[in-house]
C-alpha cells in the first residue's frame, strides 16, 4: 500500500512512542539523539549498520565536467562526499512479501 505523502518525523515519532509506550517528548529526544549519533560518524566517514534495516555508508565522488542544462556550458563539478544506502537482505524480502 502506498501513500500520498512521505512519512514526516512526527508520523515516525508518534508510530515509535505508541509501539513502546513512551511519551511522545522521550521518543522525539531519543530520535534526535540518533540522528545526531549518525550524522556524527558519516562526517567521520565511518559506516554505519543498522541490522535487518541496512548499510550507510560514505563515498567519495570525483570532480568531474558537467553541462549547465540552461546553457548548454561545460562547468566543473567540485569532488565531493556522499551518503548511500544500502538495504539489507532482511529488509528487501520484507518488500517483496
Amino acid at each position: 500500500m502506498q501513500k500520498d505523502s512521505p512519512m514526516k518525523i512526527a508520523d515516525l515519532v508518534d508510530h515509535i512512542a505508541t509501539t513502546t509506550e513512551t511519551s511522545k517528548t522521550d521518543t522525539r529526544k531519543v530520535l534526535d539523539a540518533l540522528i545526531e549519533a549518525m550524522t556524527a560518524a558519516a562526517k567521520a566517514g565511518d559506516e554505519i549498520t543498522l541490522p535487518n534495516f541496512g548499510k550507510f555508508k560514505v563515498r567519495e565522488v570525483a570532480a568531474r565536467e558537467g553541462r549547465n542544462p540552461a546553457t548548454g556550458a561545460t562547468i566543473q563539478i567540485a569532488a565531493s562526499r556522499k551518503l548511500a544506502f544500502t538495504p539489507a537482505k532482511a529488509l528487501k524480502d520484507s518488500l517483496n512479501d
